[in-house]
């Protein structure tokens, strides 16, 4: 299928890094989760969300195996520490995690193995089909009576949108995040990485990506998502945490115009 990751000749076992669409089998293994949340403050959802009174809704776009969103989950409310009680008070404490990922079997994984299956849900969904996305992220908000997300993560998944769905498709799907969440953490992959896919599938003997040589946002690319997010979609960068050991800028964006909450 167009989702399964490549295999090396003459191995049953997947090439690491070689998967088209991201999914890659163990991806942890070489981004492990701890190289992104160190790099976020202690408190942060509480500094963000100083008056919650409700449970909060977080979407995770491209989330893998979910070994990240958990990490994510985790860390956000404080779980890691002895006393979680001052992260954040009454019913805003919770946080509610809607993760989704184009590949069934790593959503599969993710289900199987969540310490957190009553505030974590994980999806099977393809975010740049809107006739699966819609009805599922609306069915998803109404349970809870809101029309959109306090928060969402991107999480080196911008790169893997980019290159299967063009300039275009990128424009998109940024804009989607910002009309989707009030507060958004994007983790953008430099132009190397875009070189390093291109060459791994070449490798392989499959085809290179649709729009890789087409493409025309290039370069810096946490500059260029930076830009498209502030003067095309409504939002405005609040904070970056530093960049990863891989060269990784984490940037929060929020959105200047009013999001209903319901």
């Amino acid at each position: 299928g167009k989702m399964a990751a490549p295999m090396s000749q003459g191995s049953r076992v997947p090439e690491p890094g070689a998967a088209p669409y991201g999914n890659f089998p163990n991806y942890s293994r070489f981004h492990p989760p701890e190289g992104r949340v160190s790099l976020l403050p202690q408190g942060l959802l509480r500094s963000l969300f100083p008056a919650a009174t409700r449970p909060l809704l977080g979407l995770d776009v491209g989330c893998n195996s979910g070994e990240l969103s958990v990490a994510l989950y985790q860390h956000l409310l404080g779980l890691q520490d002895s006393d979680s009680s001052t992260e954040l008070p009454g019913a805003g404490k919770e946080l509610k995690l809607l993760c989704c990922d184009i590949d069934p079997e790593l959503i599969q994984r993710a289900q199987q193995s969540s310490p957190f299956p009553a505030s974590i849900s994980f999806a099977s969904l393809d975010i740049m089909d809107p006739r699966a996305r819609e009805p599922f992220l609306s069915s998803f908000l109404q349970r809870f009576g809101r029309s959109s997300f306090d928060i969402g993560f991107c999480m080196s998944v911008t790169m893997w949108i980019h290159l299967n769905h063009g300039d275009r498709g990128l424009l998109e799907f940024l804009a989607l995040l910002a009309s989707l969440c009030t507060f958004v953490l994007v983790e953008p992959q430099p132009w190397r990485c875009y070189r390093a896919a291109a060459r791994r599938l070449r490798r392989l003997g499959r085809r290179d990506f649709e729009h890789f040589r087409s493409l025309q946002i290039r370069g810096d690319m946490a500059e260029s998502i930076t830009r498209i997010l502030t003067q095309q979609c409504a939002m405005e960068l609040v904070c970056s945490f530093g960049s990863t050991s891989w060269d990784r800028s984490l940037l929060l964006f929020k959105s200047t115009s009013a999001h209903p909450q319901g």
